[in-house]
């Protein structure tokens, strides 16, 4: 029905976009502000003026860019660029550099592409699917003869194996994150790479996931640019990671072309490899990505509403409100609620060294009591399935992660939420009590009052952990709320201990779609490898420590029996449901994508035909690069 209103609503649009661009729809203020960067941090700048129901072309240094050649982005970027390097993990280039479950390649490559749709991956660099040996010991894998550089040189097996000799030389993040996993990487021939397992005691891989996830998540990058890189850094490894690296060469179909602190713009690169019948069989269709860097949430969506964002990867309250009220050419993946696929589970943390905190019956109360139905109405305005509709567990909404436990087996131990006679009768029963009259529970008579927090700006989280908050005063336990700025917030809960106060409980995210999940997920929620660790971008920031769980973690990647996996999984949910580390508190989707079909059209949604299905992911993660490919003009 939103594509047919596209039709009926174009005629019109002329007339409302000068509306649209001069007053926008209000947002309720709990959900108006930045949810994936805080705002305070982001470099402001001026939406420049419609036309024609659509963005003005935009100057970027001295080029002007022509509206129908550019593909417009929000909610990536939200301050400006600081380097281009591969090797980094710093740089703040979101559209370029994401090294993930589903890379971004846009401009560095992966061997291949993960498509969250299926599960699959798909080749990129890489020509035809990887094989393990039979002792399951290596991975062998070609690289496509069409595969270039931007320099116009071939990618090899060399840039492959030079690639890991980096990463493990100079201990970048990505190095340090495999090669517990990954014992090397080799070029056989200038064709064929072999990627080398640490073996474990019964001689396979030691974690065979792991090793195959690294061929969908992380780049390969030039050789030759990295030995310059190696020169004029003097193997200097924080020199290494630091370099600005405005002249890398890149493999993609787009690269660098203009960056300051109010936008970014990546130029296709019309030499493409790409292009070869090996692959897309041709260029993708915008000449021109960009994305203007927003102060907010709502000057993106201000931006959304006029046409001058085309992809929106941003919250935005009451989605659907823009073409079932505003009547805009506007869609989401899904044409109803939840409008996402739901992939992630943004989690409420405790702080197991707060007074009470490390009492499993305090945690489930809160756990309990807080009422998520209101969360997800008003933090998420309905983009999440409720915990009625998905009962939580430690896996996403999707049909795959779902099947992976027994639900029939933990159903006594989930909650759904706003359970106050439940949780009130829980810490009655472990003898917490108000023993002094004030409305507060005490334990050895200290009265259990926390403070929760997420960080400033992440006007979702926030409005989420004021509902946490509310709860508290339901069942006798006093919580209140506080919001640093992230540059704050990141430093504080990636580092143990924790503080003893202003972090009792607070927000983190979970792995979203990916080739190891669920159990990647659960590692990352659970395991006691990352108990008590500093520089911690891993999980767990609860110190959650469970031999019998970290077993079943170490345990999982070598199984492949199918009942065995699910009986695993299901101790696991178990687990988890009855020691309550932390708590999910709204499902989200992998990405947020809103598309507003003003200037380009043929997006992917729900049922598009496409084969196999792109998933929503903006067009720039994973196997949702095809859609670049698909795009065509609305005029």
């Amino acid at each position: 029905m939103k594509r047919l209103m596209f039709v009926l609503t174009i005629i019109v649009v002329f007339t409302m976009a000068l509306s649209a661009c001069a007053k926008a729809t209000e947002a309720p203020a709990a959900t108006a502000a930045a949810t994936e960067a805080p705002a305070a941090t982001a470099a402001a700048t001026e939406a420049p003026a419609a036309s024609g129901g659509a963005a003005a072309d935009v100057v970027a240094g001295d080029t002007v860019l022509p509206r129908t050649e550019t593909l417009y982005f929000n909610g990536q970027q939200w301050s400006a660029v600081v380097c281009w390097n591969p090797y980094s993990s710093n740089c703040n280039n979101a559209m370029a550099l994401a090294q993930q479950d589903n890379a971004r390649t846009i401009m560095f490559e992966t061997p291949y592409m993960y498509n969250m749709m299926d599960g699959k991956v798909y080749p990129l660099l890489a020509d035809g699917p990887y094989a393990w040996d039979e002792g399951m010991t290596k991975i062998t894998f070609k690289i496509k003869a069409a595969a270039k550089w931007s320099d116009g040189t071939a990618v090899t097996a060399d840039d492959v194996a030079y690639t890991w000799a980096s990463h493990v030389k100079y201990n970048t993040q990505f190095g340090a994150a495999n090669k517990a996993y990954i014992a090397d990487i080799v070029a056989v021939d200038p064709a064929t790479v072999e990627v080398q397992a640490v073996l474990g005691d019964n001689g396979k891989a030691l974690n065979p996931l792991l090793v195959q996830a690294y061929l969908s998540s992380n780049y390969v990058i030039q050789k030759a640019w990295t030995e310059t890189l190696e020169a004029r850094t003097g193997g200097d490894a924080t020199a290494f990671m630091a370099d600005v690296a405005d002249d890398v060469v890149y493999s993609g179909p787009y690269g660098k072309f203009f960056s300051d602190d109010t936008k970014v713009v990546y130029g296709r690169n019309d030499a493409y490899w790409g292009q070869d019948a090996s692959m897309w069989g041709k260029l993708p269709a915008p000449k021109y990505l960009a994305h203007i860097i927003y102060k907010d949430n709502a000057a993106g969506t201000t931006a959304l509403q006029a046409g001058e964002v085309d992809v929106s990867q941003q919250f935005n309250s009451n989605v659907q409100d823009l073409w079932l009220k505003q009547g805009l050419p506007i869609s989401t993946y899904l044409p109803e609620a939840p409008y996402g696929i739901g992939a992630s589970l943004p989690t409420a943390f405790f702080n197991t060294a707060s007074l009470g905190l490390d009492k499993v019956e305090v945690r489930k109360a809160i756990a309990m009591a807080v009422d998520y139905d209101t969360i997800i109405a008003n933090a998420m305005t309905n983009q999440s399935a409720t915990f009625q509709q998905v009962p939580r567990s430690l896996m996403n909404p999707t049909p795959g992660e779902q099947a992976m436990y027994d639900h029939d087996a933990v159903k006594d131990l989930q909650w759904a939420g706003n359970d106050i006679e439940g949780a009130n009768a829980l810490l009655d029963g472990a003898g917490i009590k108000d023993t002094d009259g004030d409305g507060f529970r005490e334990i050895d008579g200290k009265k259990l009052s926390y403070v929760a927090t997420c960080p400033n700006g992440w006007s979702d989280w926030q409005a989420a952990i004021e509902v946490v908050a509310a709860a508290g005063k339901n069942i006798g336990i006093e919580i209140t709320t506080q919001y640093p700025e992230w540059g704050v917030y990141q430093t504080v809960v990636t580092n143990s201990p924790l503080p003893a106060t202003g972090y009792d409980i607070f927000m983190m995210w979970s792995d979203g779609a990916g080739p190891t999940q669920p159990w990647g997920r659960i590692r990352h929620l659970l395991s006691g490898e990352f108990a008590g660790t500093t520089n911690n971008w891993n999980g767990n920031w609860s110190g959650y420590n469970n031999p019998e769980v970290n077993a079943l973690i170490a345990a999982i990647p070598n199984e492949t029996d199918a009942a065995k996996l699910k009986e695993d999984y299901t101790a696991l949910v178990k687990a988890y449901l009855t020691d309550v580390p932390s708590f999910t508190l709204m499902y989200r989707p992998q990405a947020f994508h809103t598309v507003n079909e003003s200037v380009w059209t043929n997006f992917p949604h729900e049922g598009d035909g496409t084969d196999p299905a792109v998933p929503p992911l903006d067009l720039t993660d994973g196997y949702s690069i095809a859609g670049l490919y698909n795009l065509t003009l609305v005029k």
